[in-house]
């Protein structure tokens, strides 16, 4: 139970990657926020696990306040937060994603970090504790082509998860991130374009271990760099690859 007594917002947290680590916090003690901008599956996910479901878009502001204020009135105080909310476009020539996909990419992987910063901080300074965890992705240390504003964006995430840590480190709160290679995730067919068995071997070639990530992978990393056992961690931008980026 090495959350026990914890309370966790995790965004997009109503499937794939997100659901894992709701149900694998929960499993250590926490008591998790499932924040979704698909409300009603965030309910469910939410009841499976006996936490609280809350609707939210995370790159509007005030979508992500409203989150904020409804975590505290239920929990009292939010002491993890893992930002997983994202989003790709699909692969294609970098000049030929519109503006709207990069705008829609942006918003999701890169404001919203900043918008639930803005939102959750001020109390974690306060308490002088806390743990954010960024989802980021392999996408951001060793690009694919054709998804470079994608590419990107999980880049921005990692200095983001950078500079958060070294300038919250004095106040007790660490910033972490993990670095998923791709999985069995909605977001699977926008990697690969398609989802046929050639593709999939073809993706599945690239990585040393030979099989896509799990969200139980995902969830176990994100378990330690937000537990105690974690608490000497800050700043790592930490792999879950099996080998990709070797």
């Amino acid at each position: 139970m090495r959350l026990q007594g914890k309370t966790a917002i995790v965004t997009g947290a109503a499937q794939g990657f997100g659901a894992g680590i709701a149900r694998r916090f929960a499993e250590q003690g926490a008591r998790v926020m499932v924040a979704d901008i698909q409300g009603e599956a965030a309910a469910k996910m939410a009841a499976e696990i006996d936490g609280i479901g809350c609707a939210v878009d995370v790159g509007d502001g005030a979508s992500v306040q409203a989150m904020v204020e409804a975590a505290n009135a239920a929990f009292g105080q939010v002491d993890i937060l893992v930002n997983n909310a994202g989003i790709s476009h699909m692969p294609k020539p970098m000049e030929e994603v519109t503006e709207e996909e990069f705008d829609r990419v942006l918003r999701v992987n890169a404001k919203s970090v900043y918008l639930t910063a803005r939102a959750l901080v001020p109390a974690m300074k306060a308490r002088k504790s806390g743990a954010i965890c960024n989802i980021s992705s392999t996408a951001g240390i060793s690009p694919r082509p054709n998804l470079n504003w994608y590419n990107a964006s999980k880049g921005w995430m990692m200095t983001a998860t950078q500079t958060m840590a070294i300038e919250l480190a004095p106040l007790g709160i660490r910033v972490n991130a993990v670095n998923p290679v791709a999985g069995e995730t909605p977001l699977l067919p926008t990697f690969m374009g398609e989802d046929t068995p050639e593709m999939r071997a073809k993706f599945l070639s690239t990585i040393p271990l030979g099989r896509l990530s799990t969200p139980l992978d995902i969830a176990n990393a994100a378990l330690f760099l937000c537990s105690e056992e974690a608490s000497m961690v800050t700043g790592v931008c930490l792999p879950v690859d099996g080998g990709r980026c070797i």
